[in-house]
C-alpha cells in the first residue's frame, strides 16, 4: 500500500515503470516558468449553483480574483459566497465582480478562465478566452451545434492552452475508469453493442409570459439566440429543455455517459464517429415541425427516445431514455456484459476479477488504494495511461478521506498548466463526444436516420439535416472563426 501511494504521488516514477512518454501532446507546454507552488490566478464566469461550485472548488488550488454573472443576484452570491485572498501584505483581497464577461477576459493578471454559464454562451467565451491567452476549463455540453465543435477545436490547435471540460466521471476512478480499462483490455470479450441510458428530459406545463427580474440581463442572456418574450422556466437551470439554448438529456447526461462509452471503445480522436444514426423512438412533448418545435411556451425537448448509433467497426450504440438497468452505461461483450454508473459497476466479468464497490454515495467515490482486489489484473499503470501519464486521485486532495472527481478534474487541470500535458479531460475528445450527442438530437427532432461521415464532419445526402449542423446568430454574438 506504502508504494501504491507513493505511485499516486510521483508521477515521474508511475510513468518511467509503466514504460510509455509521460506526457501526451508534448508539444503542450507549461504557461509559464513558475514554481510548483505558485497560485494561478482564475475568473469565474457564470455564477449559478454548479458555477459557485466551480469557484469553491478552484480556491483550493489557485486564487479566484473576479468573477461576473449578467444576474445580479447570482453575482452578490458568488461574491459573497468568495472569502478572497491575502495579498503580500497579508491583507485581504475579495474578488472583483463584473455583469461583461469581457472584463475579465481584457485581465492580463488572469490565467484562466472557468466557464459556467449557460450552455450556449460556452462556445463564444471559449475561442474568446483562448484568443486572449487564457486557459479554458469549461462546463459541459462545450458546444450548441457541430459548427461550434470545429470553432473551439481551430482555437484550440493555433493557441495551444490548456483545455479541460468538466466531464468528471473521466476521474471517477473505482466506477468509469475500472468499466472503461475492463472493456479496453478485453476482459468482456469483443464488445459489440452498448447501451448508454440518460434519462429523459422533463416535460412542462404551458408556461406564461412574465415581466424580466430587474437583476437580469435578458438581452444578453440570450446571446447568439432569437429574442423571445422572457418566461420564468427559460432561464438559469431549466434552460436545459429547451432546443434553443442546449439539446436537452442528449447533451446534459449524454455528455458524461456517451464520453464514456466512446472513450472505453477507443472512438475518441479526431475523424472517428459513426456512419449512422437513427431514432427508434423519439418522443417531444409538444409538436415539431422539420424539426422545429410549433409553440415557444412548453419545455420541447425529447423526453422518450432510443436511438441507435453504429459505428463502422460493426459496434451498435442504443442511446435511451429508459432501461432495465437503469441510468448508466452497459457494455455488453462476447464474455459477458458490466453496467456502471456513478455509484458502483455490476456484473459477473467484474465479480470473476474480484471485484467490490463500495457505494458512490457513502464515500463520495473509490480510490486506487481503495481496490487492491483488482491490482493483479488493472494495474496502477493502467489508469495512468487513462489519466496521460498524470498521477490519478488520491484522498489526500483535499486533507480526509473525502474524495471528489469534481476536485480531481480540476487539479489535474492545474497540473496540467504548471508542467504541460494533455489534461485527463480534453477538449480534443470531448468535441468527438458532442458529435455524437448532436446527430443524436438532430435524428430525434427530424424523426429519420442519419448517415454521417465521420472525417470530414458533414451529413451524408440530407440538406435538410445538414442545415441543423450550425446556425444562425444574433448580430453581435459571432463566434470568431480562426482557422
Amino acid at each position: 500500500m506504502t508504494t501504491r501511494r507513493n505511485f499516486l504521488k510521483h508521477s515521474t516514477v508511475v510513468t518511467a515503470i509503466a514504460g510509455f512518454t509521460p506526457y501526451l501532446f508534448s508539444s503542450v507546454q507549461p504557461a509559464r516558468a513558475e514554481s510548483a507552488n505558485d497560485r494561478l490566478q482564475v475568473g469565474g464566469i457564470g455564477l449559478g449553483s454548479r458555477g459557485n461550485g466551480d469557484v469553491d472548488e478552484f480556491q483550493r488550488f489557485a486564487d479566484v480574483v473576479a468573477v461576473c454573472d449578467v444576474d445580479e443576484k447570482h453575482l452578490a452570491n458568488g461574491l459573497r459566497r468568495n472569502p478572497g485572498r491575502k495579498n503580500a501584505d497579508g491583507q485581504l483581497v475579495k474578488p472583483d465582480g463584473y455583469k461583461n464577461y469581457r472584463n475579465i477576459l481584457d485581465r492580463k493578471d488572469i490565467d484562466i478562465v472557468c466557464i459556467s454559464t449557460v450552455d450556449h454562451w460556452h462556445a463564444k467565451i471559449a475561442v474568446e478566452a483562448l484568443q486572449a491567452g487564457k486557459h479554458v476549463f469549461s462546463q459541459k455540453p462545450l458546444t450548441l451545434t457541430i459548427e461550434e465543435n470545429k470553432l473551439i477545436r481551430a482555437a484550440a490547435k493555433k493557441y495551444g492552452k490548456i483545455f479541460t471540460v468538466s466531464t468528471q466521471q473521466r476521474s471517477q476512478v473505482g466506477q468509469f475508469m475500472t468499466a472503461i480499462l475492463m472493456v479496453q483490455k478485453g476482459l468482456l470479450g469483443e464488445v459489440k453493442h452498448v447501451v448508454v441510458h440518460i434519462d429523459g428530459s422533463p416535460t412542462s406545463e404551458q408556461l406564461p409570459e412574465a415581466d424580466v427580474p430587474p437583476e437580469l440581463d435578458w438581452e444578453t442572456w440570450q446571446g447568439q439566440t432569437p429574442t423571445v418574450k422572457y418566461r420564468r422556466r427559460r432561464v438559469h437551470y431549466e434552460y436545459r429543455w429547451w432546443y434553443e439554448y442546449s439539446g436537452g438529456k442528449f447533451t446534459d447526461w449524454g455528455a458524461h455517459h456517451i464520453d464514456n462509452a466512446l472513450q472505453a471503445l477507443n472512438l475518441t480522436a479526431e475523424g472517428t464517429g459513426p456512419i449512422s444514426v437513427k431514432p427508434i423512438l423519439a418522443e417531444h412533448p409538444v409538436l415539431f415541425q422539420n424539426g422545429y418545435p410549433t409553440v415557444d411556451n412548453q419545455y420541447n425537448t425529447s423526453h422518450k427516445f432510443n436511438i441507435e448509433v453504429q459505428f463502422p467497426n460493426g459496434v451498435v450504440m442504443n442511446v435511451v431514455s429508459g432501461s432495465p438497468d437503469g441510468n448508466g452505461i452497459l457494455f455488453e461483450g462476447t464474455k459477458g456484459k458490466i453496467h456502471v454508473n456513478r455509484d458502483r459497476i455490476k456484473g459477473k466479468p467484474f465479480d470473476d476479477i474480484g471485484g467490490k464497490q463500495e457505494p458512490f454515495s457513502k464515500k463520495q467515490g473509490v480510490n486506487y488504494q481503495d481496490m487492491a482486489y483488482l491490482e493483479n489484473v488493472l494495474p496502477l499503470e493502467d489508469y495512468v495511461k487513462l489519466y496521460n501519464g498524470k498521477p490519478i486521485p488520491q484522498e489526500t486532495l483535499v486533507g480526509t478521506d473525502w474524495v471528489n472527481p469534481l476536485l480531481w478534474n480540476k487539479q489535474n487541470f492545474i497540473q496540467c498548466i504548471k508542467e504541460g500535458g494533455l489534461p485527463v479531460s480534453d477538449v480534443f475528445s470531448h468535441l468527438q463526444t458532442m458529435n455524437v450527442c448532436h446527430l443524436c438530437a438532430i435524428a430525434a427532432r427530424l424523426g429519420r436516420e442519419i448517415q454521417w461521415d465521420a472525417k470530414t464532419e458533414t451529413i451524408i445526402g440530407d440538406k435538410q439535416a445538414s442545415t441543423f449542423l450550425a446556425r444562425e446568430r444574433r448580430k453581435g454574438y459571432e463566434i470568431p472563426n480562426v482557422g
